[in-house]
């Protein structure tokens, strides 16, 4: 099956050897997202703000690979503090309404340039659902 490498500069650059996302077959897999805004380049100040900018930036990479966020099927969570999952779920069900994805969230000990979340997600691309 061919790898498809997505890029888009809608979001964030990978700063290391990772991709974006990769589309194998029907599937994408999303690299993690953190709150960097790519227009700046820089982290956005706040966990609202940063959870806001992650889930615009997974919009962005699954829109260049032919996909969205209703198309999500699989999302990981990654909070710095577990007791920040009320906030970043407020905003993360109102993106996710109507039939979310599976999902898993867990706490870790960091997160690249201090973010405070960080979600990756698996997403179907949407001319191939039936």
């Amino acid at each position: 099956m061919k790898r498809e490498i997505i890029a888009t500069d809608r979001a964030p650059a990978a700063v290391g050897p990772y991709s974006q996302a990769v589309r194998v077959g029907d599937l994408i897999f999303t690299a993690g997202q953190i709150g960097i805004d790519p227009a700046t380049g820089k982290l956005r100040e706040g966990l609202e703000a940063q959870t806001r900018q992650v889930l615009d930036n997974l919009r962005a990479i699954l829109e260049a690979a032919g996909s969205s966020l209703d198309d999500v099927i699989k999302a990981t969570i990654f909070l710095t503090d577990i007791a920040n999952f009320a906030t970043v779920n407020a905003i993360y069900g109102a993106v996710f309404s109507g039939q979310p994805p599976a999902r898993s969230t867990v706490q870790v000990a960091a997160l690249p340039l201090g973010a405070e979340v960080e979600i990756e997600a698996v997403a179907l691309v949407r001319d191939a659902q039936s």
